[in-house]
C-alpha cells in the first residue's frame, strides 16, 4: 500500500425533512470554495467525485446568477466525498505528519424517509442499508427547518415536536432490525447537533434563544429521542444530543413581494457552513477527551468512540507523530486499547486546551514554518472560538 498520501476519515450525516434546505446546504458549502473569488492559503477542497462536484457546483452557479435554488432529491440518499488537500505537499513534508488529506464523507439522508413509511419490503429494506452506512460518522446533524418555525409564530411547539417526533419514530422503525442483527450497537454517531437550517429567516435568534427555544417548547421530545438513541447503543452515556446547537444558513434569501420563490441569493451571506469542517473534525476529539476523563469507556466502544482522534490531536500539538503512530499500530496486536488510550489522552487533552492567545500563537508560528496541517487544524480551532464567541454554535464545555 502507498504510505503516500496518508488520508484521515471523519464522517458527518445530515438528517433533515423534505425542503428543509440540506441540497443547498451541501451545495453552498462546496461550492463557495470552487468560486473564483475564494481564496485559501492553507488547503484545498476537492470532490472525490468529479461528477457530484460538476453537480454540486452547478447547483452554487445556479443560486448565485440566476436565483434558482437546486431541483429536490426525493428518497435519494447520497454520501458525497470531500478532501482537503494541504497545499506544500509532497513525500518528503508527509514524513513529518500524521496524515495528509482530511476527507470528509458527507452522508444526506432522503428526509422523506422520516416522514412516510416504506411502501415495501424493498424499501424498507434500502432504508435500512442507507441507515447502516451512516453508523460509521462521528458526528450527526438533525435540522431544525427555519423556515417551518417562521409559519407557527407563538406555536414552535407543534413543529419541533412533529420534526422531532419524526426523527424519532424513523429509528424506532429500524431498532429491531438493528438489535436483532448484532445487538446493541459500538459503532454509531454519539454526538447529535441540533442545527437550525434557513437560520437567515430568523435573524433576531443566536444559537442561544435557539437552544432555549428547543428546550422551552420540546425538552421531552429532545429526551424522549434520546432515550430512544440510548437504547440502540452500548455505554449510552457516551452520547451527546440535546447539548450541542448550531446556526446554519446556506445564503441570504431575498423572496419576492407575496411569493416564496426568490428573487436574488446572497451566497457571501452564510452563517455556519464554514464550521461544518471544524466540527466534522475537531468536535469529536473534545467530546472523546470529556467522556474518557468522566467515565471507564468500555475497550470495543473505546476503539470506535473519535476514531483517529489521537492524530488528529498530534497534528494538533505538532511533533512526536512517529511516537502516536507506533502506539497507535500496537492496538491490534496486543489489545490493550484502553492502557494504550491512556497513554494518548495526556496529548489529546492538551490539544482540546488549546485556546485563546496560545492557540492563535500556536497558528502563527504553523504558518510561520509552513506547517499546513498543524495550521489548519489551529485554524478550524480558532473558527470554531469565533463562532462560539459569535453565537452561532454551542457545546457543553
Amino acid at each position: 500500500m502507498a504510505k503516500y498520501p496518508k488520508v484521515r476519515e471523519q464522517h458527518i450525516a445530515v438528517f433533515g425533512e423534505s425542503g428543509s434546505g440540506k441540497t443547498v446546504l451541501v451545495s453552498s458549502f462546496f461550492g463557495a470554495t470552487q468560486d473564483g473569488s475564494y481564496r485559501n492559503d492553507l488547503w484545498d477542497l476537492v470532490a472525490d467525485d468529479a461528477g457530484q462536484g460538476a453537480r454540486l457546483y452547478r447547483n452554487y452557479l445556479g443560486m448565485r446568477d440566476e436565483a434558482q435554488t437546486p431541483a429536490t432529491t426525493h428518497f435519494v440518499n447520497t454520501t458525497y466525498y470531500f478532501s482537503v488537500k494541504l497545499k506544500g505537499g509532497g513525500e518528503q513534508s508527509a514524513k513529518k505528519r500524521p496524515f495528509d488529506v482530511l476527507r470528509l464523507a458527507w452522508h444526506d439522508y432522503p428526509g422523506e424517509w422520516f416522514e412516510q413509511h416504506p411502501s415495501s419490503e424493498a424499501e424498507f429494506n434500502r432504508r435500512t442499508d442507507t441507515f447502516r452506512s451512516l453508523l460509521r460518522s462521528d458526528v450527526a446533524l438533525l435540522l431544525i427547518d427555519g423556515q417551518k418555525l417562521v409559519d407557527h409564530p407563538g406555536e414552535e411547539e407543534r413543529y419541533l415536536k412533529s420534526v422531532l417526533g419524526n426523527y424519532r419514530q424513523g429509528l424506532l422503525r429500524l431498532k429491531d432490525q438493528f438489535l436483532a442483527e448484532s445487538g446493541r450497537l459500538v459503532e454509531f454517531p454519539r454526538i447529535w447537533i441540533l442545527a437550525l437550517s434557513k437560520a437567515d429567516l430568523l435573524p433576531h435568534i443566536d444559537v442561544d434563544a435557539f437552544r432555549d427555544l428547543v428546550l422551552l417548547k420540546a425538552f421531552e421530545d429532545v429526551e424522549r429521542l434520546r432515550l430512544t438513541i440510548a437504547e440502540l447503543i452500548e455505554t449510552p452515556d457516551a452520547l451527546a444530543i440535546g447539548e450541542d446547537f448550531i446556526l446554519l444558513s446556506a445564503a441570504k434569501f431575498e423572496l419576492g413581494s407575496g411569493s416564496q420563490d426568490p428573487v436574488q441569493i446572497d451566497l457571501s451571506e452564510r452563517v455556519g457552513v464554514d464550521l461544518v469542517l471544524p466540527v466534522a473534525s475537531l468536535l469529536p476529539l473534545e467530546r472523546r477527551v470529556l467522556w474518557q476523563g468522566k467515565m471507564t469507556v468500555p475497550l470495543n466502544v473505546l476503539d470506535s468512540l473519535a476514531d483517529g482522534a489521537e492524530l488528529i490531536a498530534a497534528g494538533l500539538v505538532g511533533g512526536k507523530y512517529a511516537k502516536v503512530e507506533k502506539l497507535l499500530a500496537r492496538i491490534p496486536k496486543s489489545g490493550k486499547a484502553a492502557i494504550i488510550a491512556s497513554k494518548a489522552l495526556p496529548m489529546m487533552a492538551t490539544a482540546v486546551q488549546l485556546a485563546g492567545p496560545k492557540l492563535k500563537e500556536m497558528n502563527q508560528q504553523a504558518r510561520s514554518q509552513h506547517d499546513y496541517l498543524r495550521a489548519t487544524l489551529t485554524q478550524f480551532k480558532q473558527d470554531l472560538e469565533q463562532g462560539a464567541a459569535e453565537k452561532v454554535i454551542r457545546s457543553p464545555k
